[in-house]
């Protein structure tokens, strides 16, 4: 039976290419000279770290604007609150969210049963499985979904036949 997988991943050296672009762009504007804002990444989480929220909005800016130049989608980000660090600073902390949560796969399975078409999903983990015996209503199930603002960024693997 055709199936394809759902899967929502980030290519995490993509963002470690973003975050250095924007390091370095930090480093050469104008209005950072003399400022003391850094940004630092962990696994899947990025630091934002400077003097005041105006600098803060600033490096957000720059810092989507590289991930949309290098095809990573500002939808796998999820942003802290703002937070007061020592010394009059401001943080806060990006995370970057790889794969689908429970609840996101349970509503990405209920959009695909509203369509009444013969297939099947299931939940595995991270991802969802679609399954059927015709090509054509997965690819119906895939126009459907690539058409629908779930707030997670979709890719479609594995297509089998």
């Amino acid at each position: 039976m055709p199936s394809f997988d759902i899967v929502s991943k980030v290519d995490m050296q993509e963002v470690d290419n973003a975050v250095n672009q924007t390091i370095k762009e930090i480093a050469q504007r104008y209005d950072f000279k003399g400022s003391k804002s850094e940004i630092t990444q962990e696994k899947d989480t990025v630091k934002l770290l400077s003097e005041d929220d105006f600098r803060l909005k600033a490096i957000i800016d720059i810092l989507q604007s590289k991930f949309i130049k290098r095809g990573i989608s500002v939808k796998a980000l999820q942003y802290g609150k703002v937070e007061n660090a020592s010394g009059g600073m401001v943080r806060q902390i990006i995370t970057i969210q790889q794969g689908i949560s429970k609840e996101k796969g349970k509503e990405i399975n209920n959009v695909i049963k509203e369509t009444k078409l013969k297939v099947q999903s299931q939940i595995q983990e991270d991802q969802l499985r679609v399954t059927g015996k015709n090509i054509d209503d997965l690819q119906e199930v895939i126009q459907l979904l690539k058409g629908k603002d779930l707030g997670v960024e979709l890719q479609f693997v594995n297509f089998r036949q």
